[in-house]
């Protein structure tokens, strides 16, 4: 290596708001580390994020994170890369985070240099990509995109890989507020910027984005360290309480993934097939044999978008009577019927969804559940009704619970309620409802090129 043998990483934590323990921050910068990296997102919290332009995480606490993480880097001079920035990374996200960034910047009088990484990708560049036949469906059960859903759909991002994240680190920037992206490409880009093995830089990446989830005991909120050097790279937690060990690495590089054997990334393939995890010390794990296979041809960028279907409200409570347990599928199918019967003709005919789940019966699995016991003493019901307005979705929930709670059923000993409801009102209304409806790879010569930077001095 002509800079140096070792990068140093310190990673916040799993997720940017998850909140992490000071003094594991103070720590890891006793490492010295190159930079501190944060992963801010997901789609795993579902397209209700992407459609509203909200964040999962609370600006509390994301500016009680983001505070000490950027005091600590400018006191040490090095960068701050935030990833995924306000849950989903489309554009109300990215300003979401960098408004919290510049009232950090006002409240501790400190100035830095800004870079932004946009991931927002237009509809029009879909629909060409879509005439010229390279976009194919992420998974078997992903239906094929159409012009007519990119034109009803609210807002379509791409997960960037590490070429956009490497244009901003040669800027000099002291933060890089990333769009959406992959979630190794935050702690992988600067590593194989300065030349170091790309698939260590990407294994060590996937260990690090989840904070210090792959030590023992695991958490997403708190801070883990990793270094990289020629040939290997070493994992350990910040937090002095917990510890990394060979099985616990291992098991995290298996985190979310379909093959035990290795990784997609938008640039090639991780193959982990050769790797060895060996135990430094009682808490530090170190690995080697990683490797990485670039995609020959064109490269790949994973497209997600939604459209907005309709409102939702929900209703919940308790059920502790045997004898109503026993009857919940005769309730949730007259209940069904009569709600349909009994609702105005409007709702009706625009269409509208009714979702019933028992928790203590079924509620996680619904009718696949292997383990659907009886006799149960108590169960939870979760009434959803869906449609076109938040007025007609709180109508259909009103109408179905009423039915639910005074449902009459063979052999029932008491006409008082069926249900416990532990709040008042028992009704809430939920909002806006959105589903994935662009979930796909994009093929593309040049998967940068989609992901501006800009830089701005705050």
């Amino acid at each position: 290596m002509k800079e140096r043998e070792e990068i140093r990483i310190l990673s916040l934590n799993g997720l940017l708001g998850y909140g992490f323990p000071a003094e594991s921050l103070k720590e890891g910068m006793k490492r010295s580390p190159h930079f501190i990296g944060v992963d801010a997102g997901s789609s795993d919290p579902g397209p209700y994020y992407l459609g509203s332009g909200k964040s999962l995480t609370k600006k509390l606490q994301v500016k009680r994170d983001l505070s000490l993480a950027i005091e600590a880097s400018l006191a040490a001079g090095i960068p701050l890369v935030i990833g995924s920035a306000g849950t989903s990374g489309g554009e109300p996200h990215l300003r979401f985070v960098e408004e919290i960034i510049k009232d950090i910047s006002k409240e501790k009088s400190v100035s830095f240099k800004l870079a932004l990484i946009h991931a927002g990708i237009e509809k029009k560049a879909v629909k060409k990509a879509l005439k010229e036949k390279r976009i194919k469906p992420l998974g078997e059960t992903v239906p094929q995109l159409t012009a007519d859903i990119v034109d009803k759909t609210v807002r379509i991002v791409g997960q960037m890989g590490v070429d956009p994240f490497i244009k901003a680190f040669r800027g000099n920037p002291d933060i890089i507020l990333a769009g959406r992206a992959c979630d190794t490409a935050v702690f992988a880009a600067y590593p194989i910027m300065k030349g170091y093995d790309p698939g260590l830089s990407y294994h060590l990446a996937k260990i690090l984005e989840c904070g210090a989830l792959a030590g023992i005991p695991a958490s997403a909120s708190d801070c883990m360290c990793g270094s990289i050097g020629r040939d290997y790279f070493e994992v350990e937690p910040a937090n002095h309480s917990r510890r990394c060990t060979k099985i616990s690495v291992a098991a995290h590089s298996l985190y979310e993934q379909a093959s035990p054997f290795g990784f997609y990334e938008p640039e090639g393939y991780v193959d982990l097939s050769g790797c060895t995890f060996q135990q430094e010390s009682g808490r530090r794990v170190r690995v080697s044999g990683s490797r990485f296979k670039p995609c020959h041809g064109l490269q790949t960028i994973k497209l997600e978008g939604v459209v907005k279907r309709g409102y939702h409200t929900i209703s919940m409570g308790g059920i502790r009577s045997r004898d109503v347990i026993e009857n919940l599928d005769n309730m949730e199918k007259y209940v069904s019927e009569k709600t349909r019967e009994m609702l105005p003709a409007v709702i009706v005919e625009e269409g509208y969804m009714l979702n019933f789940r028992f928790y203590g019966r079924d509620g996680v699995l619904g009718s696949i559940e292997p383990l659907r016991e009886k006799p149960l003493h108590e169960v939870g019901i979760l009434i959803e009704a869906i449609a076109r307005t938040q007025e007609k979705a709180d109508t259909v929930c009103a109408l179905a619970r009423s039915l639910a709670l005074h449902f009459g059923f063979e052999g029932r000993k008491s006409t008082a309620g069926n249900i416990a409801f532990p709040f008042s009102p028992s009704d809430f209304p939920g909002g806006a409802i959105y589903e994935f409806c662009v979930y796909h790879l994009m093929e593309t010569e040049d998967a940068g090129s989609f992901f501006p930077v800009e830089f701005k001095e705050v």
